[in-house]
């Protein structure tokens, strides 16, 4: 059961992958599952566009595509994240780089925990529980 990070068409953001591994074991931990295999695919927004059209026919551009394996209550999926549309966020939301690279890295892990973001209210849970996964890793 691994945590690996891979990249297309960009360079590996730099991040502690042994301490983030952590963090999603906690994570994953409580909300009552275990990690099995996942990949993050850090790419470009071309790439990630690309993505969006060939396997879930949206054509536009996000920050994060989260594809589920999940078996059970142990949590697996390939987790795409363009890195490009996460420095445009921090600039959106005027938060770092590397805060809103975590919130997202996270974001996947919540989708494969189970927890939504695209129906009413459901946003709002998504981001309460970003929040309580962020405080996690800066303990």
């Amino acid at each position: 059961m691994a945590i690996t990070f891979y990249t297309e068409d960009i360079e590996l953001p730099k991040i502690d992958q042994q301490k983030i591994t952590e963090w999603i074991k906690t994570v994953a931990q409580s909300y009552g599952k275990r990690t099995g295999e996942i990949s993050y695919i850090f790419c470009s927004d071309e790439k990630i566009i690309d993505v969006n059209r060939q396997y879930l026919k949206h054509d536009y551009y996000t920050d994060i595509i989260t594809f589920d394996y999940t078996n059970g209550s142990k949590i697996s999926g390939d987790i795409f994240i363009s890195l490009d549309t996460v420095k445009s966020n921090s600039e959106i939301f005027q938060t770092s780089y590397e805060q809103e690279l975590l919130r997202t890295i996270i974001h996947g892990i919540l989708h494969l925990c189970g927890i939504n973001d695209k129906g009413p209210g459901e946003r709002e849970i998504m981001e309460k529980n970003e929040d309580k996964a962020l405080a996690i890793l800066n303990k």
